[in-house]
């Protein structure tokens, strides 16, 4: 039978990051465990109820996965999506995230987020789920990635957005009637559609 301090480390290594109250509902093991773990070493505490493993090694998706804890509602999006997706040279040395329009933007001193306002329907449409090391990630499909970058051609660059919607057409992770339906959600299909109609 495992101990309380052995069902958080277990819950820690299948979760990277993970907020004190996720791990006491999950667990049913006492927060007051994961202090006592973090004092013994066991574990590291990020920020104000969120932990992960002491000198655990991760990839390049570190911040993604502390940003995806701390703000569960957040959805990556241009840049950081296209980066998900593959769909760009760039890379930000942020954390793009789109965030409801009327939601409070969080405080985050640990990594360099940028944060977009999407108005609901904008903000909705288009969402995936991504599952890395335990954590689900909230990302932007390709296609809308690519109309949104045309939306905010002049933020991340027309070269950026093009690129994107002939990759993301070259590599399949977008059909006609996604990209389409995204720069309907956009309201930029006048703008797009000369671009929809390279590709073939």
């Amino acid at each position: 039978m495992q101990t309380p301090k052995e069902k958080i480390l277990k819950f820690a290594a299948k979760n990277k990051f993970f907020r004190a109250g996720d791990a006491e509902s999950q667990t049913g093991v006492s927060r007051v465990y994961l202090q006592r773990l973090a004092r013994e070493g066991k574990l590291a505490k990020v920020s104000h109820g969120l932990y992960t493993l002491a000198g655990d090694e991760f990839t390049e998706t570190r911040d993604v996965l502390e940003v995806a804890a701390k703000v569960p509602r957040g959805v990556l999006c241009l840049l950081s999506a296209l980066r998900f997706h593959d769909l760009t040279t760039q890379n930000p040395f942020e954390i793009w995230l789109a965030i409801e329009r009327d939601s409070r933007v969080p405080k985050i001193e640990t990594v360099p987020v940028r944060f977009f306002r999407f108005a609901p329907k904008v903000y909705e449409a288009g969402i995936e789920i991504h599952k890395i090391d335990g954590a689900e990630i909230k990302v932007y499909s390709a296609a809308k990635t690519v109309a949104d970058c045309f939306r905010y051609q002049t933020t991340v660059g027309f070269d950026v957005a093009l690129e994107a919607l002939r990759d993301a057409w070259a590599k399949r992770k977008a059909t006609m009637d996604e990209l389409y339906h995204f720069a309907e959600v956009r309201n930029i299909k006048n703008k797009m559609l000369p671009y929809l109609r390279t590709l073939g």
